[in-house]
Order: structure tokens, then sequence, then C-alpha cells
């Protein structure tokens, strides 16, 4: 659960412009985060049509929580903010976390004329605001989820490549369309995308691939399911609940 927003945001593929032309402002999806049969928490992502210092923006919001039994042994209240331009490049980022007894509440603040972005620690206000020299082609966690939704060529034998800033650090990631799967949901069987990353091995996944996700095989490009192999066990998440999706959903009985 500690770290739902890495695979969703980063893994998971606007009315804004025509480059999010198949998301709506008002989409909401929700996923159960589950070990096995045991719910261990929900996460949900909203949008939003707004704007930002006076510029036209995509506003996205993304929600952890843990709950029943889980909440009890460690207690996860997680919150992720973008707002996005018509160029698909993020303006402003927020990652305010609250982990067991870990809390961080930090803001990143992108410059795309320059490259730049200034990171702002909110919990240690004592420590001074950080320029940091960035990539034209930066995303941040929940940013890229939209960038990734949006392209219309992705199929099987595709590979993307991006930079994405995650809390404070830049990383680098790669994902392959390795193949189409009909993935069984709540709502029925969907033809699905099956999406492999290239992820950073040792900190929070047991191998470089252990993570697998599927994404709907239309239009819409909603991720049904991900799942990842961790140091500590076996992590799910599965899609629970959406709404306002601009294309209908086809789900077979």
């Amino acid at each position: 659960m500690k770290n739902i927003f890495l695979f969703l945001g980063i893994f998971i593929f606007s009315s804004l412009s025509a480059q999010y032309d198949n998301i709506n402002a008002g989409e909401s999806i929700s996923f159960r985060v589950h070990y096995g049969f045991l719910t261990a928490g929900n996460a949900t992502l909203t949008t939003t049509k707004t704007s930002y210092k006076g510029q036209p923006a995509f506003y996205v919001k993304g929600v952890g929580k843990t709950s029943g039994a889980a909440k009890a042994f460690f207690k996860v209240e997680d919150v992720y903010e973008s707002y996005v331009n018509e160029k698909n490049q993020p303006l402003f980022y927020v990652r305010n976390v609250s982990e067991g007894s870990y809390t961080q509440h930090l803001q990143s603040t992108f410059n795309p004329a320059n490259n730049t972005l200034v990171l702002v620690d909110k919990k240690h206000t004592d420590r001074p605001a950080k320029t940091v020299k960035v990539p034209d082609d930066i995303q941040d966690i929940l940013s890229c989820f939209y960038y990734l939704r949006s392209m219309d060529n992705l199929k099987v034998g595709s590979v993307v490549k991006m930079n994405v800033w995650i809390d404070d650090e830049l990383f680098p990631f790669q994902l392959k369309v390795v193949g189409t799967e009909k993935i069984n949901t709540k709502f029925g069987k969907v033809n699905c995308l099956k999406i492999i990353p290239s992820v950073i091995s040792g900190r929070v996944f047991k191998a470089k691939e252990g993570v697998t996700m599927w994404v709907t095989n239309d239009q819409n490009r909603v991720p049904v399911l991900i799942k990842a192999e961790l140091a500590v066990g076996s992590l799910k998440a599965s899609i629970d609940s959406y709404a306002n999706v601009k294309y209908p959903m086809k789900f077979e009985k």
C-alpha cells in the first residue's frame, strides 16, 4: 500500500487539448489494493478541468488509504496532486503522505521554459528551497499516468521511455507492451494490453521486472489490474469502480 502510487502513477495509463482527448474531466477510477483475498486499502484517481496561475490546466488528485485490519497495523493516508498544462507538461506536483510514523510533504514547481523545478519541503520548513535542473521530457508521478494513457500508438511491441520525478529524485523508466490478454474483473472480462515496466530492484521490488499491469485495449486505456512482486510478498491493485470515462467500457460476462 505504501507504494501504490508508484504503481498507478508510473505504470498505468482532458478535455483540455487534443492530446488528452481520450480522458474526460470528471473521470474517477478506484482500485482495491489487496494481498490475496485480504483487502489492504484503496486508491482513487480523479481529474478536474481548472487553471493554474492563469493558464488552462488539468488537475489530477490521487488518494490512497489503508482500510480494515491493515489500517490497525499500518495506517496510510497519502495524497498526491498534479497540475498539467495543455502541452502535457507538469506545472505543480504535491506529495503529502502519512505512512505509519513516517510523514512527508513535498511541493515541486516546474518551469518548462528553462527545464528546472523548485522543490520545497513543507514539513521541514527550515530547509531552503532547492532548484533542480531536469530534462525537457520530465513527468511527475501523476502527470505521466495521463501522458501514457493519451498515446494512441500503444500496441504489442511498443517500448516507451520516460523520466519521472518521484518525491525528490529523477528516475528513468521503460515500459514494454508484451501482449494482449483477457482479464477477469468484478464487472466481467475485458480485453487488455499486457505491460511490463522496468523498475529499480532492491529498494521496493523483488526483481527489475517484478511488476505486470493490464490496461484496457481500447481508447480509454483504463488500468484494470496491477501485480507487483515485492520484497515482502505479492501485491495487487484491481479496478473497483469507474465513472465518467470518455468511451463505453466493454466487459464480457
